[in-house]
């Protein structure tokens, strides 16, 4: 249809012009074969022509239709333009295409000056806080407590900075390996051994004694993540446990005010903190992405169940394609 639709014109004036020939040997008495059988002759000869140049026009269409299928910055190879139209359209796609790639380059060199600058605070800022700890150790006073919780909050903003930066580098250090669960649920329980006792928040956990194929590090990052919000929403009292599901999920519970029906399908949103980060201003809306986003690429899982005053069961499905390892 379109193809008729671009030559509509020809046509028109092609019939056009049998009627009036047609007209005129009427007229003056001539015979009308003289008009329809050249006619009926050119309708056949163009009939044939067209189907040619609708093949053609066909094989064009489809090496367009795969250039237009790659990034811009792939195409090329566009077929020779058939008109003056065509070749202007293709200087206007050139043009547009040098200027993304110009615009491009100078996004992902102000993109990498700031991760640059980025990564270099955070291992700076590590030296202070470090410092600061070793101040802190010979202390022991509800003052020095105070400061040493503030402070690890500082070390776990600085952490999720550094997690930011890193989700979407070109080249990530995720190193799989088998993983002793209860080894890492220990370093991530023994972290916030502090707020666990200044709240008087109990623990539930009994061995785990499971392996999973997963990265140390960035699995413990996620669990802490989780842990923070377990004791950040939990009120002095509650009980946080920590168990093992089949198949090969761990299950972290608390006994917190719960989240509201209409913010739980969004709580892995980036920057969303609904209704309880609301109520607590402090919430930046970034832990649950980022433990989102790092299980994913770990080729892992999350969900949140929850309910406001029922508690909140957060389950990390550990399965991969490999399947579970003892």
């Amino acid at each position: 249809m379109l193809y008729l639709k671009k030559y509509r014109l020809g046509i028109g004036l092609f019939f056009l012009f049998v009627m009036v020939f047609s007209v005129i040997f009427a007229l003056y008495g001539l015979p009308l074969g003289a008009v329809f059988y050249p006619a009926l002759v050119f309708l056949a000869l163009g009939g044939a022509l067209v189907l040619l140049d609708i093949a053609a026009q066909k094989r064009r269409h489809r090496l367009l239709a795969r250039i237009a299928s790659l990034p811009a910055a792939l195409m090329g190879d566009f077929p020779k333009p058939a008109s003056l139209a065509e070749a202007d359209y293709l200087r206007i796609v050139q043009a547009l295409r040098q200027e993304q790639a110009e615009t491009l380059d100078r996004t992902n060199l102000r993109c990498q000056d700031m991760v640059d600058y980025y990564t270099t605070w955070v291992h700076q800022i590590k030296t202070p806080i470090a410092s600061m700890h070793l101040l802190l150790q010979g202390e022991d006073s509800d003052f020095s407590r105070r400061v040493g919780e503030d402070l690890f909050r500082i070390e776990q903003y600085v952490e999720m900075v550094l997690a930011f930066l890193r989700l979407d580098a070109e080249s990530t250090d995720y190193v799989l390996a088998p993983c002793d669960l209860d080894a890492v649920v220990r370093q991530a329980v023994r972290r916030f051994s502090s707020p666990f006792i200044r709240k008087g928040i109990s623990l539930r956990y009994k061995p785990l004694r499971a392996t999973a194929l997963t990265d140390e590090k960035w699995l413990q990052f996620a669990l802490e993540q989780v842990l923070s919000n377990a004791l950040k929403y939990t009120p002095p009292g509650g009980t946080i446990a920590i168990d093992l599901e089949a198949p090969l999920t761990l299950c972290v519970r608390d006994t917190g005010i719960g989240i509201a029906p209409e913010d739980l399908p969004r709580v892995f949103e980036k920057g969303f903190t609904g209704y309880n980060g609301r109520t607590d201003k402090k919430a930046s809306g970034i832990g649950l992405y980022l433990c989102r986003r790092i299980l994913r690429a770990l080729n892992h899982d999350i969900e949140i169940n929850s309910a406001p005053g029922a508690g909140t069961v957060v389950r990390i499905r550990l399965q991969t394609r490999q399947g579970r390892l003892e």
